[in-house]
């Protein structure tokens, strides 16, 4: 993919977390949660000043510059070229603009807003930026795994048809 439309769908990606983070802060904010789905999902205002799901919870500016170096590393490589296919290239994409769209929160206001409260599950609050980070992560990795077995196969394949 050309860097212009990778940086472009980044850009895009980004500007859809910080408007829908705004619109949180403005309207969420002051009345702090609203049900949408009764014991399914509410839209609660939390300051996660952690990782994702609020882990490493108080480090917001370790994991700024830790975030910062591996986004930088990684945008480089994405943008090198050497990611020749598509579901490893969107999937990373993805990454990117999540990992980007948490830091700017970190950066600019000392912590993440999270919003997104799923009740029929004890689980973390979290946002659209972690939403792209573990989509594209879980693809990656069942990419990279699928490629990992099939590379396998066709070894085997290979050793069996010299073997004859």
């Amino acid at each position: 993919m050309l860097p212009f439309v990778t940086i472009a769908v980044i850009i895009l990606l980004v500007a859809v977390d910080q408007v829908i983070k705004l619109i949180c802060l403005n309207n969420l904010e002051p009345i702090g949660s609203i049900s949408l789905i009764k014991n399914v999902l509410s839209l609660t205002y939390i300051e996660n000043t952690g990782a994702a799901f609020g882990s490493f919870h108080g480090y917001t500016t370790a994991l700024s510059i830790l975030t910062t170096l591996v986004l930088l590393v990684g945008l480089v490589y994405l943008l090198s070229g050497r990611v020749r296919k598509k579901i490893p290239y969107f999937a990373l994409t993805a990454v990117f603009a999540g990992g980007i769209g948490n830091l700017i929160d970190r950066v600019f206001r000392g912590y993440v807003i999270d919003y997104i409260e799923p009740k029929f599950v004890d689980f973390a609050v979290f946002n659209f930026a972690d939403i792209l980070v573990t989509c594209g992560a879980i693809v990656l990795i069942v990419y990279l795994l699928y490629q990992m077995f099939a590379d396998s196969r066709k070894e085997r394949k290979e050793k069996s048809n010299e073997q004859h």
